[in-house]
């Protein structure tokens, strides 16, 4: 129920459970200027389709970045397998973002943020993420001791600012690569 809400209060959803043209409509809506209206369902395929073409292209990336510029180049290649995905997704869902411009284009940044955030949430389960946390504090601060309570507020304080420096870094290439994307494919006229 609460999720509900804020779908509705973010989004500036309407949610039917009426008979649209003879067919019970339990969908969300999205206004949009002009009159045009992008389904819920379609921002979340596109999403999906950018998770999943981040995936299959993060890999062969990282490969070439990776053995181009050594381990140092593997955040390279994260801009570059979000810009291509996004540019990807762009393309692919030309029409439904042409419908409603800006605001699908924000609704579907926001919610692949929203999933690169839950992603991120996960790293520290790696079995090197504290260590790097730790080598950090220690280069910044040497011969500092901490105690235990205040290493797990370090590194949540490290897990803090690196998920907000890729959240910017997915919304900002995400808007780019929608919009340049979407650019490329423009929808018939009718």
């Amino acid at each position: 129920m609460f999720i509900t809400f804020l779908l509705r209060f973010y989004f500036g959803a309407r949610w039917f459970s009426q008979v649209i043209n003879n067919e019970e409509a339990n969908t969300c809506l999205f206004d949009s200027e002009g009159g045009d209206r992008l389904k819920f369902g379609d921002v979340v395929m596109c999403v999906a389709s950018i998770a999943v073409i981040t995936a299959l292209i993060a890999a062969p990336v990282d490969i070439i970045v990776v053995s181009a510029l050594g381990f140092g180049g593997f955040d390279v290649g994260v801009f570059v397998s979000f810009f291509l995905s996004a540019l990807i997704g762009g393309y692919i869902f030309a029409g439904k973002i042409w419908e409603a411009r800006r605001e699908a284009i924000t609704k579907i940044v926001v919610l692949w943020a929203a999933l690169v955030m839950l992603i991120i949430g996960n790293f520290p389960a790696l079995a090197h993420w504290g260590l790097v946390a730790t080598e950090e504090f220690q280069a910044k601060f040497p011969g500092t001791t901490l105690s235990n309570s205040e290493w797990v507020s370090w590194e949540m304080m490290y897990l803090d600012v690196f998920t907000f420096i890729v959240v910017v870094i997915a919304l900002v290439l995400g808007v780019v690569g929608l919009y340049v994307g979407s650019m490329l494919k423009r929808p018939a006229k009718s």
